[in-house]
């Protein structure tokens, strides 16, 4: 166990149910509960990795307001390109310290998903066909980006493949192909670079939504993988609160204003969940915020050098 975790676990046991339930959900769109009491500030998380989105003031999923500037990197299509695991870590890295500039506490990437179909919407955003390739440049820009005290977050766990219905779309997946295929890239992540979080994906696999898919968030990547870390749902991609929470889906985002704590409540306080599961969960939430609280002068960006890099990792892919 880490030193945060005891910490964490002692900041749990400090607080009533009801604090500990609304921990599990964003306070607004891109940060974290705040509990004053217990010495826990905000954290902001922005999208990545192929230039911080950071928006201030109105936020909205789309990126239709204004975001503060930030460099704009090639997208991992290009960066996958490369085959290039240092420069992949020295992009990870120029991220890392643009989001350490702007009080952002944990990167939104990178995206590791297999490029199955050349018609996959987000296909642009994922490095590779190939996942061992896409794992260790995955990593790459995760050992890069946590390098300047920012976290990162490997999306989206798992077979996320297509656009099309994402929504609602079961990926029905045999054992080996699962593991050989859609799972590796994700598994050399974990062993590699130890990012702080992993994000959830929209779709059911073989018949179980991923945000509660208790044998993939809790059997392969904490017990078989030794993740450490928090899972968080992709941006409304949350089904059933209290199955998430029996899963170790830990951090609802963005915030629903409280919208499903009542059923999680409700669960715990008719027997159906157990309070210890929602400790759990809320214990991974103060851990990443410690983690990510950000104390003292932030340094600034250099964006003509961050530029320079960008073209250069554009030229190599």
């Amino acid at each position: 166990m880490h030193e945060r975790d005891g910490e964490a676990a002692t900041i749990v046991a400090s607080l009533d149910l009801e604090t500990k339930v609304r921990l599990l959900s964003g306070a607004g769109f891109w940060v974290t509960e705040a509990v004053p009491q217990a010495g826990l500030d905000r954290v902001v998380l922005s999208d990545g990795p192929h230039g911080l989105r950071c928006q201030v003031g109105a936020s909205d999923h789309l990126g239709l307001a204004a975001a503060r500037p930030a460099t704009c990197f090639p997208p991992a299509v290009a960066t996958g390109s490369t085959w290039d695991v240092d420069l992949t870590e020295q992009l990870g890295a120029a991220l890392g310290q643009e989001a350490l500039a702007q009080g952002v506490s944990v990167v939104l990437g990178p995206g590791l998903n297999i490029k199955r179909h050349p018609a996959g919407g987000r296909n642009f955003e994922y490095f590779s066909e190939d996942p061992v390739l896409g794992g260790r440049l995955a990593a790459a820009m995760v050992r890069g980006i946590q390098s300047r005290g920012v976290g990162a977050c490997a999306k989206h766990f798992a077979v996320n493949n297509q656009e099309s219905y994402r929504l609602v779309v079961d990926a029905l997946v045999d054992e080996r192909t699962l593991r050989e295929l859609y799972l590796r890239g994700f598994e050399i992540v974990v062993e590699e670079a130890s990012p702080w979080t992993v994000m959830s994906s929209y779709n059911r696999i073989n018949g179980t939504y991923a945000s509660d898919h208790r044998e993939l968030l809790t059997t392969i990547l904490r017990d078989e993988w030794g993740f450490d870390g928090l899972v968080m749902s992709d941006w409304g991609g949350t089904n059933d609160r209290v199955a998430a929470v029996r899963a170790g889906m830990d951090l609802e985002m963005p915030g629903s204003q409280g919208a499903f704590d009542r059923e999680v409540l409700a669960a715990v306080r008719d027997g159906r969940l157990d309070e210890a599961e929602v400790d759990r969960c809320a214990e991974r939430v103060v851990a990443l915020v410690q983690r990510g609280q950000q104390r003292g002068e932030r340094p600034s960006e250099d964006f003509d050098a961050h530029h320079r890099l960008a073209r250069r990792a554009a030229a190599g892919g």
